[in-house]
C-alpha cells in the first residue's frame, strides 16, 4: 500500500527504557518521518518528548488511515500498560513490544508497507517475562516463517554478513555446518543483487580459527566445511573467496576489492565494522520475505532522556530500507 502518493514504512523504537524514543523523536525534530508509520504507546513518545523539549504533534491511526504528511508523527497504537521510566526496563513493557514486531510483520507480508525499521530492544528485560528471545533477528525469521536469516551490517566502505548470529563461542563450531554455510551464503549472494544492485557480488568468506586453520594445524574446518562449500557453489555459478584469516581479511586493499565480507561468528566480524563506522552503521536482516533495517547499537540506557543519543545509525537505516525498497521495486517485472 502507498499513502498519498508515497511509499510507506513501519516503525518500532524499540525498548522504551533507552534511547529509541529519543532517536525517532529526534528524526521527526528534523523532518524526517513523512513516510513513517510508528508502532508504539503514544504516551510513551509525548511523555519522553517533552522530557526532551520538542513539541511532538501525533496522528493516532488505524492501519487503513493515509499518512498524514510532514509536520505530524504518525503513529499505529500499542499500548505498553504501564508508564516508561527512561533508564529503567519494565518485564511488564515485553508483551506490548513483541506485539508492535508482529504488526510490523503482517504489514510488511501484506504489503501495506514497503519495510520495516527497528531501534534496540533490551533482550533481558523480555527473557525477564519469561519469554525467551535471543534477539530481532531469530524473532523475526520465526514471525515470517524463514528457512535462513542472514544478519548483515553495512557501513560505508564495509558490508559484513555472519553465519551464526547470537550464540556463545562455546557453540559456534557446532553450527558451522556445511547445510548452514550453504544456504547462508546463496542468501546473500540472492540478495545482494535484490537489494542492493550488485549481481556478481564480491564476496569473502573468513575462516573460523587463527589463520584460517593454519592447513589444520588450528583447525579443521576450513578443510573440511567451507573449502567444499565454496568449491560446491563455484561449480554453480556463484564464486566466493576464501577462506581468509580473518586478523588480515580487512585491510584496506581487501575492503576495496570486495563487496561483503563473511564472518563465522558474531563478534568476528563486527568489531571491525563498528570501528571503522559506528555511528552510520546498519543492521540488515537477509533471507525475509520482508525489508527490515535497524541500528547497529544497544538501548544505551544511560543516555535514555537526556537529548544526547545520536540519531545517525536510526537516519541511515530509514535510508537505507528506502533505498532497498527502490532497488527491489525496480528490478521487479
Amino acid at each position: 500500500m502507498r499513502s498519498n502518493g508515497r511509499q510507506r514504512f513501519v516503525l518500532c523504537p524499540g525498548e522504551p527504557a533507552g534511547i529509541g524514543p529519543d532517536l525517532l523523536i529526534e528524526l521527526f525534530r528534523r523532518g524526517q518521518t513523512a513516510d513513517l508509520l510508528v508502532l508504539a504507546d503514544p504516551d510513551m513518545l509525548l511523555a519522553r518528548s517533552r522530557l526532551l523539549g520538542v513539541g511532538l504533534n501525533v496522528a493516532v491511526l488505524t492501519p487503513d488511515e493515509p499518512l498524514p504528511g510532514p509536520g505530524r508523527l504518525a503513529i499505529l497504537p500499542i499500548p505498553l500498560g504501564t508508564p516508561a521510566r527512561p533508564g529503567e526496563p519494565d518485564p511488564n513493557h515485553a508483551a506490548g513490544l513483541l506485539q508492535a514486531l508482529d504488526t510490523a510483520c503482517a504489514l510488511c507480508l501484506a504489503g501495506q508497507a514497503q519495510g520495516l525499521i527497528t531501534g534496540p530492544l533490551h533482550k533481558a528485560a523480555i527473557n525477564q517475562a519469561g519469554i525467551a528471545f535471543t534477539g530481532h533477528t531469530e524473532y523475526l525469521a520465526r514471525r515470517c516463517q524463514a528457512v535462513q536469516p542472514v544478519m548483515l551490517l553495512a557501513c560505508p566502505g564495509l558490508r559484513v554478513a555472519l553465519v551464526t548470529t547470537h550464540l556463545s563461542l562455546r557453540e559456534v563450531p557446532d553450527h558451522i555446518t556445511a547445510e548452514r554455510l550453504a544456504r547462508v551464503l546463496r542468501t546473500i549472494w540472492q540478495d545482494c543483487g535484490r537489494y542492493f544492485a550488485l549481481a556478481g557480488p564480491a564476496i569473502a568468506v573468513c575462516g573460523l580459527n587463527p589463520h584460517a586453520g593454519e592447513q589444520g594445524c588450528l583447525g579443521v574446518e576450513e578443510e573440511t566445511v567451507i573449502q567444499p562449500v565454496l568449491d560446491s557453489l563455484a561449480a554453480q555459478g556463484m564464486a566466493m573467496s576464501g577462506p581468509y584469516p580473518a586478523d588480515t581479511a580487512f585491510t584496506e586493499d581487501m575492503r576495496r576489492r570486495f563487496d561483503v565480507f563473511v564472518c563465522m561468528y558474531h563478534d568476528q566480524g563486527l568489531p571491525v565494522l563498528k570501528a571503522l563506522g559506528f555511528h552510520q552503521a546498519v543492521n540488515v536482516t537477509l533471507g525475509l520475505p520482508i525489508i527490515r533495517t535497524s541500528v547497529d547499537h544497544g538501548t544505551a540506557l544511560s543516555l535514555a532522556g537526556s537529548g544526547r543519543a545520536d540519531p545517525a545509525s536510526l537516519a541511515a537505516a530509514v535510508r537505507m530500507a528506502r533505498d532497498m525498497a527502490g532497488i527491489r521495486g525496480n528490478a521487479s517485472p
